[in-house]
């Protein structure tokens, strides 16, 4: 069967789900490798319960009502990702994950050998980085001049590893939102990439109401769950802002009786890892938040996402959102009616189910 893993619905919270329970076969063409030439030209599956409707993107603007609030995710992407060479001639391949301050960053180093602390790495063949302690899967990398803009200048664009192609200029522009704003991201908030300036304009038009949120998503995002037990699984951190204005228009619209629409899992995770104490919380922090079916949302009401991966965190946070039968259906009619999956792929709009 082509389609979600077909073992026994669960209906209980986390414990009851195993790895296996998030698996599906896919075929290898449904994978998008290129984006199409207009953003909003993407097909949309509409998730109603049970009901599912086969859709343009553009359709997003007939399926939101006047009032209703959507949150958008204004990270943009960096240059993160640097070639070059230890002082012993050796090769290395470096994908910064985080920029900790205006002269560190923390990356991870491809290499025959792993540098040692206190060693050089040439990079670019421009300018040369000073390695620091290890810590896990990480390096502390000190730059000579402000990582952001040798990032900017030297570095490539780090595509998903399942995009089996190198960047090009049109990615440099097409794999960032339009909206993009705080750097810091190694990969694109994707569901936001069907957005051009015209539908957003055109929402606006209509009374829909609009904020942002800042995550920077962490190359973790694509490191796979290795345990079959979930609960041994240990989420990757990434570091997040909520606006006070983005908590204001929150209110309002739950005041309002409207719907709340993360545009794609960064946001929700955003929202969702400030509203743990059960209100929505300004401010800026790390989160771990490890979403699975049986979490209890307190901000989000309706996502907008692409399609994910087979065993991976964000099918298990869609699972949860939408319910795991009702993602098991439409992953399987997706694939039936051959959407394009992941990142340069297809979306969907899905609304949270009843606890």
């Amino acid at each position: 069967m082509a389609g979600l893993a077909d073992s026994a619905p669960h209906t209980n919270a986390f414990p009851m789900y195993s790895l296996s329970d998030f698996d599906f076969n896919l075929p290898p063409e449904l994978i998008a490798q290129l984006p199409l030439p207009d953003r909003s030209a993407s097909r949309l599956l509409h998730v109603d319960g049970d009901r599912l409707h086969d859709r343009a993107f553009a359709d997003i603007a007939a399926l939101l009502q006047p009032g209703d609030l959507l949150v958008f995710n204004d990270t943009r992407v960096l240059k993160a990702r640097l070639f070059g060479e230890k002082a012993t001639g050796g090769k290395v391949e470096m994908l910064i994950e985080r920029v900790q301050d205006e002269h560190t960053a923390i990356a991870q180093v491809r290499a025959s050998k792993s540098p040692r602390p206190g060693s050089t790495l040439r990079l670019a063949d421009a300018f040369e980085v000073t390695v620091g302690e290890r810590a896990g899967e990480f390096f502390t990398l000190t730059f000579p001049g402000k990582v952001l803009e040798l990032l900017d200048q030297y570095g490539r664009l780090p595509l998903p590893p399942y995009i089996e192609r190198a960047a090009d200029q049109f990615d440099e522009t097409r794999y960032q939102t339009v909206y993009a704003k705080e750097p810091g991201a190694v990969a694109a908030p994707t569901a936001g990439l069907h957005f051009d300036q015209a539908l957003l304009q055109q929402l606006r038009d209509k009374g829909v109401r609009m904020a942002t949120v800042t995550l920077h998503v962490g190359a973790g995002t694509f490191q796979p769950v290795r345990s079959e037990n979930l609960a041994e699984h240990k989420m990757h951190r990434e570091w997040y802002t909520i606006p006070s204005e983005t908590v204001e228009a929150v209110r309002a619209t739950q005041t309002a009786g409207r719907d709340v629409v993360a545009v794609g899992t960064t946001s929700l995770r955003a929202l969702e890892s400030a509203s743990q104490d059960g209100t929505l919380q300004s401010g800026s922090r790390d989160t771990a938040l490890f979403i699975t079916p049986g979490y209890h949302f307190n901000t989000v009401t309706r996502l907008i996402t692409n399609f994910h991966l087979p065993k991976s965190t964000l099918l298990m946070l869609v699972s949860a959102f939408a319910g795991y039968d009702t993602i098991r259906a439409a992953y399987t009619h997706a694939i039936a009616q051959r959407y394009r999956f992941f990142s340069y792929g297809d979306a969907m709009l899905l609304k949270k189910t009843k606890p």
